[in-house]
């Protein structure tokens, strides 16, 4: 094994990052590097093509029957050779059509009954009290928070409730289908707040976040991972992956962060938990949560590690690292999920679309690495991949092979108290600073307090008079006739 000695790390452009048609927004491997208002146009753009070209091939047969008819009516019962090509034609058309179909539909390739089935994918009675608890305090989450919009929430949560009601009748159709209806619902309910509401767009955002928690909360055992997906096959395609490669080190990644430093070991922890987190998320907008911690963690290392701001092309490889290191459980599951249900706005813009699509090119990245992306040899890279051989850590620089182990060791344990040290001193002289600025603002605030005193002096003025009771002034008390005596009468 051998590094080439001319590194090359991991560089994608920031417009490769961008939709394919230019509109600005961020595309999506999912979607065929489109963003989202691009790729439903397409896909609804294709869908008319292809229900035009169904129309045309509908009436050619039509007409070919009708020619067919015709002729074997002309020959008088004789056996026409045109119309026999004719209903094999029509004949094989239709059982190519049919087969499509059942394909498209078809509830699982997985072999097994439908009992065993049942089983697999039945939750325990713990987890559908808690999935019960979670979804009744969401609902009354919602209903609490559209009460202070008063009748434009009782309309949303109109529209929220025939929306739920059509989609639990929907459960039959392809997800892109329950997808594509998720997000016409979004569209309009935000078009009709804009329009007939009246309401600001920071406003209308709050409350898709919401309407999106909610929906989404009850919908996500229905579309997460469904059984007419491949998803489950693309999940263990992924983490049979990342295990194949458990072998990668920073170094062949380029990656800029060393772990030895305490305080960025602890940040690639929280990265690697943050990334793993997202799985336990059931709505969208929590999910990308997720992922943006990630994402400010690694930033965050980078700066510590490299005491300067980190670069785009920086965080991609670490991205990369963090992917491999955490193997999150049902990774491609949660990005199809997040890709098909979460509000579009989300994805579009804003640093949360910005990290998904560089999670989504980490992926992908993943999936078709190699020898030359890791600048290796292709010799060595088939020996990791099949478990014949391990990479050997990169001795530091100056070190011959036949150092003792210890002497290097006792060198480390030097350098990492050094790091220490300059940490400890970054850490008083701060803290010092933090001690002038408060002594600073003591007196800063002593002194506007002496001139408000001085200019606003504080007078007591004595009583007028002392406190007297209040019968005091009455010097008739003595002259007063005696109280009232019950009398008792006989009736």
């Amino acid at each position: 094994m051998s590094l080439k000695s001319e590194r090359r790390g991991i560089h994608v452009d920031q417009s490769e990052l961008l939709c394919k048609k230019g509109c600005g927004y961020y595309g999506n491997p999912a979607w065929q590097g489109f963003c989202s208002k691009c790729w439903r146009e397409e896909y609804h753009r294709a869908r008319q093509k292809q229900i035009q070209e169904d129309w045309e091939l509908a009436e050619r047969l039509q007409r070919e029957e009708e020619e067919a008819f015709a002729s074997s009516q002309s020959s008088q019962g004789a056996p026409s050779l045109t119309f026999s090509k004719f209903e094999e034609k029509k004949t094989n058309e239709k059982t190519r059509k049919v087969t499509t179909v059942k394909k498209f539909f078809s509830a699982s390739s997985r072999v097994g009954s439908k009992k065993e089935i049942q089983e697999a994918k039945a939750p325990s009675p713990s987890i559908n009290r808690q999935t019960s608890i979670e979804t009744d305090r969401v609902s009354k989450e919602f209903i609490e928070f559209l009460k202070t919009f008063h009748k434009t929430g009782q309309e949303i949560y109109k529209q929220t409730k025939m929306f739920l009601e059509g989609m639990h009748y929907k459960r039959d159709l392809s997800i892109e289908e329950q997808s594509e209806c998720t997000q016409d619902f979004y569209q309009n309910v935000a078009e009709r707040m804009q329009t007939r509401g009246k309401v600001p767009p920071e406003r209308v955002e709050k409350i898709m976040d919401q309407i999106e928690k909610y929906i989404m909360t009850r919908l996500y055992k229905h579309v997460f991972c469904p059984e007419t997906t491949d998803d489950e096959k693309k999940d263990l395609a992924i983490q049979k992956r990342i295990r194949a490669l458990h072998w990668v080190t920073p170094q062949m990644l380029c990656v800029p962060v060393n772990e030895e430093i305490p305080e960025v070991s602890d940040m690639v922890v929280k990265a690697i938990t943050d990334i793993i987190e997202m799985d336990s998320k059931r709505v969208p907008r929590d999910k990308l949560a997720c992922i943006t911690r990630c994402s400010k963690h690694i930033f965050n290392a980078i700066k510590v590690t490299k005491r300067e701001p980190a670069s785009a092309d920086d965080f991609l490889p670490t991205l990369i690292y963090i992917v491999l290191k955490g193997n999150p459980p049902r990774l491609q599951s949660n990005i199809q999920y997040i890709t098909r249900f979460c509000n579009p706005s989300r994805l579009m813009t804003g640093e949360d679309g910005y990290y998904f699509t560089n999670l989504c090119c980490a992926v992908a990245f993943i999936e078709k690495l190699d020898a030359q992306s890791l600048n290796l040899s292709q010799e060595d890279f088939d020996r990791y991949m099949s478990g014949q051989t391990s990479p050997r850590k990169q001795e530091p620089e100056g070190w011959s092979p036949d150092a003792c182990l210890g002497v290097k060791q006792m060198y480390k344990n030097l350098d990492l108290l050094s790091q220490l040290n300059e940490r400890q001193e970054r850490i008083m002289n701060e803290a010092k600073k933090l001690e002038k600025d408060l002594i600073d603002w003591t007196d800063g605030i002593a002194k506007e307090v002496q001139d408000i005193v001085e200019k606003y002096p504080l007078e007591i003025k004595p009583q007028s008079q002392p406190l007297a009771a209040i019968d005091s002034e009455n010097v008739e008390n003595d002259k007063l006739p005696p109280p009232l005596q019950p009398q008792v009468y006989a009736g």
